[in-house]
Protein backbone atom coordinates (compact mmCIF):
# COMPACT_ATOMS: atom_id res chain seq x y z
CA UNK A 1 0.00 0.00 0.00
CA UNK A 2 1.54 2.94 -1.47
CA UNK A 3 0.52 6.72 0.08
CA UNK A 4 2.45 9.48 -0.61
CA UNK A 5 6.33 8.73 -0.62
CA UNK A 6 5.40 5.88 1.71
CA UNK A 7 5.12 2.20 1.37
CA UNK A 8 3.82 -0.22 3.82
CA UNK A 9 3.85 -3.69 3.59
CA UNK A 10 0.39 -4.91 4.46
CA UNK A 11 -2.97 -2.93 3.24
CA UNK A 12 -3.81 -2.30 7.10
CA UNK A 13 -3.81 0.85 8.80
CA UNK A 14 -4.82 0.53 12.90
CA UNK A 15 -7.19 3.28 13.43
CA UNK A 16 -6.32 6.26 15.78
CA UNK A 17 -8.24 5.86 19.23
CA UNK A 18 -8.25 8.09 21.86
CA UNK A 19 -7.93 8.79 24.82
CA UNK A 20 -4.14 6.59 24.92
CA UNK A 21 -5.90 3.31 23.21
CA UNK A 22 -3.38 3.86 20.57
CA UNK A 23 -0.27 5.37 21.68
CA UNK A 24 3.26 4.04 21.77
CA UNK A 25 3.42 1.33 22.05
CA UNK A 26 0.21 -0.31 19.44
CA UNK A 27 1.46 2.32 16.76
CA UNK A 28 5.17 1.33 17.26
CA UNK A 29 4.48 -2.19 16.83
CA UNK A 30 2.11 -1.85 14.22
CA UNK A 31 4.44 0.12 11.82
CA UNK A 32 7.34 -2.81 13.43
CA UNK A 33 5.08 -5.71 11.66
CA UNK A 34 4.29 -3.58 8.31
CA UNK A 35 1.08 -2.18 9.11
CA UNK A 36 1.04 1.06 9.31
CA UNK A 37 0.51 2.15 13.16
CA UNK A 38 -1.55 5.48 14.32
CA UNK A 39 -0.91 6.89 17.42
CA UNK A 40 -3.84 9.09 18.26
CA UNK A 41 -3.16 13.02 19.33
CA UNK A 42 -6.44 13.12 21.63
CA UNK A 43 -5.90 13.48 25.39
CA UNK A 44 -1.89 13.00 25.58
CA UNK A 45 -2.22 15.00 28.83
CA UNK A 46 -3.46 11.83 30.21
CA UNK A 47 -0.15 9.58 28.86
CA UNK A 48 1.12 7.62 31.71
CA UNK A 49 5.00 7.18 30.86
CA UNK A 50 6.23 10.65 30.49
CA UNK A 51 9.39 11.67 31.89
CA UNK A 52 10.40 14.81 33.94
CA UNK A 53 11.00 16.79 30.42
CA UNK A 54 6.74 16.77 29.83
CA UNK A 55 5.26 18.93 32.34
CA UNK A 56 1.14 18.52 32.44
CA UNK A 57 -0.88 20.91 34.61
CA UNK A 58 -3.94 19.62 36.18
CA UNK A 59 -6.67 20.61 38.04
CA UNK A 60 -8.73 17.90 39.94
CA UNK A 61 -6.28 15.03 38.28
CA UNK A 62 -7.39 16.22 34.80
CA UNK A 63 -5.25 17.88 32.36
CA UNK A 64 -5.98 21.62 32.65
CA UNK A 65 -7.41 23.66 29.44
CA UNK A 66 -6.37 22.68 25.63
CA UNK A 67 -2.32 23.02 25.92
CA UNK A 68 -2.15 20.15 28.60
CA UNK A 69 -4.77 18.15 27.33
CA UNK A 70 -3.62 18.15 23.45
CA UNK A 71 0.05 17.68 25.29
CA UNK A 72 2.27 18.89 22.47
CA UNK A 73 5.58 17.54 24.73
CA UNK A 74 3.78 14.03 25.84
CA UNK A 75 2.91 13.41 22.28
CA UNK A 76 6.48 14.15 21.07
CA UNK A 77 7.40 11.43 23.12
CA UNK A 78 4.85 9.00 22.17
CA UNK A 79 6.55 9.56 18.91
CA UNK A 80 9.83 9.16 20.33
CA UNK A 81 9.12 5.93 22.19
CA UNK A 82 7.53 4.40 18.91
CA UNK A 83 10.03 4.94 16.74
CA UNK A 84 12.40 3.19 19.38
CA UNK A 85 9.89 0.54 18.38
CA UNK A 86 9.59 0.60 14.32
CA UNK A 87 12.90 3.06 13.70
CA UNK A 88 11.92 4.42 10.46
CA UNK A 89 8.67 2.86 9.51
CA UNK A 90 6.01 4.79 8.58
CA UNK A 91 4.08 6.26 11.61
CA UNK A 92 0.77 8.47 11.43
CA UNK A 93 -1.33 10.39 13.41
CA UNK A 94 -4.73 10.56 14.25
CA UNK A 95 -5.57 14.36 14.91
CA UNK A 96 -9.67 14.48 14.64
CA UNK A 97 -10.91 18.19 13.53
CA UNK A 98 -13.31 18.85 15.73
CA UNK A 99 -10.92 19.42 18.69
CA UNK A 100 -10.17 22.36 19.85
CA UNK A 101 -6.66 23.79 18.68
CA UNK A 102 -6.76 21.84 15.52
CA UNK A 103 -3.86 23.37 13.44
CA UNK A 104 -1.44 23.57 16.60
CA UNK A 105 -2.02 19.69 17.35
CA UNK A 106 -1.56 18.60 13.29
CA UNK A 107 2.00 20.79 13.46
CA UNK A 108 3.03 19.59 16.89
CA UNK A 109 2.44 15.87 14.96
CA UNK A 110 4.59 16.93 12.26
CA UNK A 111 7.21 17.96 14.54
CA UNK A 112 7.40 14.89 16.48
CA UNK A 113 7.99 13.43 13.35
CA UNK A 114 4.42 12.37 11.49
CA UNK A 115 5.10 10.40 8.74
CA UNK A 116 1.35 10.65 7.48
CA UNK A 117 -1.84 12.88 8.97
CA UNK A 118 -5.31 11.35 9.29
CA UNK A 119 -8.29 13.19 10.12
CA UNK A 120 -11.70 12.65 10.67
CA UNK A 121 -15.25 13.63 12.89
CA UNK A 122 -15.73 17.15 10.53
CA UNK A 123 -14.64 17.40 7.09
CA UNK A 124 -11.31 19.43 7.17
CA UNK A 125 -11.28 21.65 4.79
CA UNK A 126 -8.15 23.79 5.58
CA UNK A 127 -6.13 20.57 6.52
CA UNK A 128 -2.94 21.93 4.30
CA UNK A 129 -2.61 24.98 5.53
CA UNK A 130 -0.91 23.67 8.98
CA UNK A 131 1.24 20.95 6.90
CA UNK A 132 2.83 23.54 4.46
CA UNK A 133 6.23 23.59 6.35
CA UNK A 134 6.34 19.51 5.73
CA UNK A 135 5.94 18.83 2.13
CA UNK A 136 6.92 15.13 2.93
CA UNK A 137 3.76 14.91 5.27
CA UNK A 138 0.86 12.30 3.63
CA UNK A 139 -2.61 13.77 4.52
CA UNK A 140 -5.16 11.46 4.64
CA UNK A 141 -9.38 12.85 5.53
CA UNK A 142 -11.46 10.57 6.74
CA UNK A 143 -15.18 10.87 4.25
CA UNK A 144 -18.41 8.79 4.80
CA UNK A 145 -19.75 9.81 1.34
CA UNK A 146 -18.21 11.22 -1.94
CA UNK A 147 -19.78 14.48 -1.52
CA UNK A 148 -17.84 14.94 1.66
CA UNK A 149 -14.47 13.92 -0.62
CA UNK A 150 -15.66 16.25 -3.39
CA UNK A 151 -16.09 19.01 -1.19
CA UNK A 152 -12.43 18.32 0.37
CA UNK A 153 -10.90 17.80 -3.16
CA UNK A 154 -12.26 21.37 -4.07
CA UNK A 155 -11.36 23.24 -0.91
CA UNK A 156 -7.93 21.53 -1.21
CA UNK A 157 -7.07 23.14 -4.40
CA UNK A 158 -6.38 27.25 -3.18
CA UNK A 159 -3.13 24.83 -1.35
CA UNK A 160 -2.72 22.89 -4.78
CA UNK A 161 -2.66 19.75 -2.65
CA UNK A 162 -4.86 16.86 -3.01
CA UNK A 163 -5.29 13.69 -0.42
CA UNK A 164 -2.49 11.62 -0.60
CA UNK A 165 -5.48 8.69 0.22
CA UNK A 166 -9.19 8.67 1.99
CA UNK A 167 -10.00 6.72 4.21
CA UNK A 168 -14.20 5.73 3.77
CA UNK A 169 -15.78 5.05 7.23
CA UNK A 170 -19.31 3.15 7.60
CA UNK A 171 -21.78 2.99 10.34
CA UNK A 172 -19.72 0.12 12.21
CA UNK A 173 -17.15 1.89 14.00
CA UNK A 174 -16.29 2.53 17.12
CA UNK A 175 -16.52 6.08 18.51
CA UNK A 176 -18.45 8.78 16.45
CA UNK A 177 -20.05 8.20 13.43
CA UNK A 178 -20.24 10.62 10.30
CA UNK A 179 -24.02 10.04 10.10
CA UNK A 180 -27.16 10.85 11.94
CA UNK A 181 -28.36 7.89 14.19
CA UNK A 182 -31.23 6.35 12.35
CA UNK A 183 -28.82 6.71 8.82
CA UNK A 184 -26.36 4.36 10.99
CA UNK A 185 -29.38 1.80 10.35
CA UNK A 186 -29.79 2.63 6.57
CA UNK A 187 -28.86 -0.14 4.19
CA UNK A 188 -27.60 2.59 1.40
CA UNK A 189 -25.22 3.76 4.35
CA UNK A 190 -23.30 0.76 5.02
CA UNK A 191 -19.89 0.29 4.14
CA UNK A 192 -19.87 -1.71 1.20
CA UNK A 193 -22.28 0.42 -0.11
CA UNK A 194 -20.50 3.73 0.20
CA UNK A 195 -17.42 2.45 -0.98
CA UNK A 196 -18.27 2.56 -4.83
CA UNK A 197 -19.17 5.80 -4.82
CA UNK A 198 -16.53 7.36 -3.01
CA UNK A 199 -13.84 5.29 -5.73
CA UNK A 200 -15.72 6.75 -8.09
CA UNK A 201 -15.28 10.43 -7.01
CA UNK A 202 -11.68 9.10 -6.53
CA UNK A 203 -10.48 8.64 -10.01
CA UNK A 204 -12.29 11.97 -10.81
CA UNK A 205 -8.81 13.67 -9.12
CA UNK A 206 -6.28 11.29 -10.30
CA UNK A 207 -6.54 7.96 -8.90
CA UNK A 208 -7.20 9.15 -4.87
CA UNK A 209 -6.12 5.61 -2.98
CA UNK A 210 -9.31 4.60 -1.29
CA UNK A 211 -9.44 2.66 2.72
CA UNK A 212 -12.28 1.04 3.35
CA UNK A 213 -12.85 1.32 7.48
CA UNK A 214 -15.90 0.57 10.21
CA UNK A 215 -16.71 -2.89 10.65
CA UNK A 216 -13.90 -4.54 9.21
CA UNK A 217 -12.63 -7.66 11.12
CA UNK A 218 -10.63 -10.55 9.09
CA UNK A 219 -8.91 -11.43 6.10
CA UNK A 220 -11.95 -11.78 4.28
CA UNK A 221 -13.24 -8.76 4.85
CA UNK A 222 -9.98 -6.95 4.01
CA UNK A 223 -10.22 -9.18 0.57
CA UNK A 224 -13.47 -8.00 0.00
CA UNK A 225 -12.84 -4.20 0.03
CA UNK A 226 -9.27 -4.97 -1.91
CA UNK A 227 -11.08 -6.71 -4.71
CA UNK A 228 -14.07 -3.57 -4.65
CA UNK A 229 -11.22 -1.57 -5.86
CA UNK A 230 -9.89 -0.26 -2.28
CA UNK A 231 -5.50 0.04 -1.51
CA UNK A 232 -6.53 -1.53 1.66
CA UNK A 233 -8.37 -1.20 4.92
CA UNK A 234 -8.63 0.48 8.80
CA UNK A 235 -9.25 -1.72 11.57
CA UNK A 236 -9.45 -0.28 15.24
CA UNK A 237 -11.09 -1.87 17.54
CA UNK A 238 -9.71 -5.46 16.86
CA UNK A 239 -6.27 -3.53 17.92
CA UNK A 240 -7.07 -3.52 21.38
CA UNK A 241 -7.45 -7.34 21.94
CA UNK A 242 -3.64 -7.37 21.77
CA UNK A 243 -1.06 -6.87 24.44
CA UNK A 244 0.58 -4.52 23.07
CA UNK A 245 -2.56 -2.04 23.24
CA UNK A 246 -1.89 0.89 25.69
CA UNK A 247 -5.51 0.53 27.13
CA UNK A 248 -5.55 -0.59 30.61
CA UNK A 249 -5.82 -4.30 31.22
CA UNK A 250 -9.29 -3.69 32.52
CA UNK A 251 -10.15 -1.83 29.51
CA UNK A 252 -9.52 -4.61 27.39
CA UNK A 253 -11.71 -6.94 30.00
CA UNK A 254 -14.65 -4.72 29.09
CA UNK A 255 -14.42 -5.89 25.60
CA UNK A 256 -14.01 -9.52 26.32
CA UNK A 257 -17.07 -9.76 28.67
CA UNK A 258 -19.19 -7.79 26.01
CA UNK A 259 -22.21 -9.10 24.26
CA UNK A 260 -23.47 -7.82 20.94
CA UNK A 261 -26.42 -6.60 22.76
CA UNK A 262 -23.54 -4.31 24.83
CA UNK A 263 -22.29 -2.34 21.75
CA UNK A 264 -24.32 0.36 21.23
CA UNK A 265 -24.85 3.82 19.39
CA UNK A 266 -25.02 6.48 22.14
CA UNK A 267 -25.31 10.10 22.64
CA UNK A 268 -22.08 12.48 22.34
CA UNK A 269 -21.15 15.84 23.63
CA UNK A 270 -19.38 16.31 20.24
CA UNK A 271 -23.48 16.24 18.58
CA UNK A 272 -22.70 12.68 16.94
CA UNK A 273 -24.08 9.70 17.68
CA UNK A 274 -20.85 7.57 18.78
CA UNK A 275 -20.61 3.71 19.33
CA UNK A 276 -19.48 2.16 22.68
CA UNK A 277 -19.81 -0.71 25.29
CA UNK A 278 -22.51 0.13 27.51
CA UNK A 279 -21.19 0.14 30.91
CA UNK A 280 -22.12 1.42 34.37
CA UNK A 281 -21.89 5.26 32.90
CA UNK A 282 -24.74 4.74 31.23
CA UNK A 283 -26.72 3.13 33.91
CA UNK A 284 -25.65 6.07 35.72
CA UNK A 285 -26.55 8.71 33.11
CA UNK A 286 -29.86 7.41 33.53
CA UNK A 287 -30.09 7.25 37.50
CA UNK A 288 -28.88 10.83 37.13
CA UNK A 289 -25.91 9.70 39.64
CA UNK A 290 -23.22 9.81 37.21
CA UNK A 291 -19.79 12.02 37.43
CA UNK A 292 -20.95 15.90 37.62
CA UNK A 293 -20.05 17.42 34.33
CA UNK A 294 -16.99 20.03 35.20
CA UNK A 295 -15.72 21.37 31.99
CA UNK A 296 -11.40 21.26 32.94
CA UNK A 297 -10.37 20.29 29.36
CA UNK A 298 -11.99 22.07 26.99
CA UNK A 299 -11.41 19.22 24.61
CA UNK A 300 -14.07 19.58 21.57
CA UNK A 301 -15.22 22.28 19.87
CA UNK A 302 -19.04 21.31 19.03
CA UNK A 303 -19.21 21.04 23.04
CA UNK A 304 -19.25 24.54 23.63
CA UNK A 305 -17.20 24.63 27.23
CA UNK A 306 -19.23 21.69 28.68
CA UNK A 307 -22.65 22.67 27.43
CA UNK A 308 -23.47 20.03 25.21
CA UNK A 309 -21.23 17.48 27.96
CA UNK A 310 -24.03 18.91 30.13
CA UNK A 311 -27.18 17.79 28.02
CA UNK A 312 -26.29 14.49 27.44
CA UNK A 313 -24.82 13.84 30.99
CA UNK A 314 -21.40 12.91 30.39
CA UNK A 315 -18.21 15.20 29.38
CA UNK A 316 -15.97 12.71 27.11
CA UNK A 317 -12.59 14.20 28.05
CA UNK A 318 -13.00 13.21 31.41
CA UNK A 319 -14.93 10.07 30.67
CA UNK A 320 -12.58 8.34 27.92
CA UNK A 321 -10.04 9.33 30.08
CA UNK A 322 -11.17 7.61 33.12
CA UNK A 323 -11.65 3.97 30.67
CA UNK A 324 -7.89 4.46 29.91
CA UNK A 325 -6.74 4.62 33.43
CA UNK A 326 -8.92 1.20 33.85
CA UNK A 327 -11.78 3.26 35.56
CA UNK A 328 -14.98 0.77 35.02
CA UNK A 329 -17.32 2.66 37.10
CA UNK A 330 -17.15 5.87 35.07
CA UNK A 331 -15.36 5.29 32.11
CA UNK A 332 -16.20 5.64 28.42
CA UNK A 333 -15.21 2.07 26.33
CA UNK A 334 -15.75 3.63 22.37
CA UNK A 335 -15.81 -0.21 20.57
CA UNK A 336 -16.83 -0.79 17.45
CA UNK A 337 -19.71 -3.40 16.25
CA UNK A 338 -17.73 -6.02 16.32
CA UNK A 339 -16.13 -5.83 19.85
CA UNK A 340 -17.46 -8.58 21.69
CA UNK A 341 -15.95 -11.14 19.27
CA UNK A 342 -12.60 -10.07 20.69
CA UNK A 343 -12.53 -13.55 22.94
CA UNK A 344 -8.62 -13.56 24.06
CA UNK A 345 -5.60 -11.16 24.07
CA UNK A 346 -3.03 -11.97 21.22
CA UNK A 347 0.28 -9.87 20.38
CA UNK A 348 0.46 -7.43 17.17
CA UNK A 349 2.40 -10.25 15.33
CA UNK A 350 0.39 -12.80 15.44
CA UNK A 351 -2.82 -10.34 14.77
CA UNK A 352 -1.32 -9.18 11.71
CA UNK A 353 -0.27 -12.53 10.75
CA UNK A 354 -4.04 -13.63 11.06
CA UNK A 355 -5.24 -10.65 9.10
CA UNK A 356 -2.66 -11.51 6.10
CA UNK A 357 -2.28 -14.98 5.95
CA UNK A 358 -5.82 -16.03 7.45
CA UNK A 359 -6.81 -17.33 10.99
Amino acid sequence: MKIGKYEIKHPIIQGGMGVGISWDQLAGNVSLEGGLGVISAVGTGYYKNKSENVNIITKKDKPKDVLNFYSKDALTEIFQNARKICADAPLACNVLYAINDYGRVVRDACQAGANIIITGAGIPTNMPEFTKEYPDVALIPIVSSARALKLICKKWERYNKLPDAVIVEGPLSGGHQGFKYEDCYKEEFQLENIVPDVIEEAKKWGNIPVIAAGGIWDKKDIDKFINMGCVGVQMATRFIGTFECDADAKFKNVLLNAKAEDIQLMKSPVGLPARGVRTNLQFSIENHTAPKVQCISNCVAPCNRGHEAKLVGYCIADRLGAAYQGDVETGLFFSGSNGYRIDKIISVKELIQKLTVGE
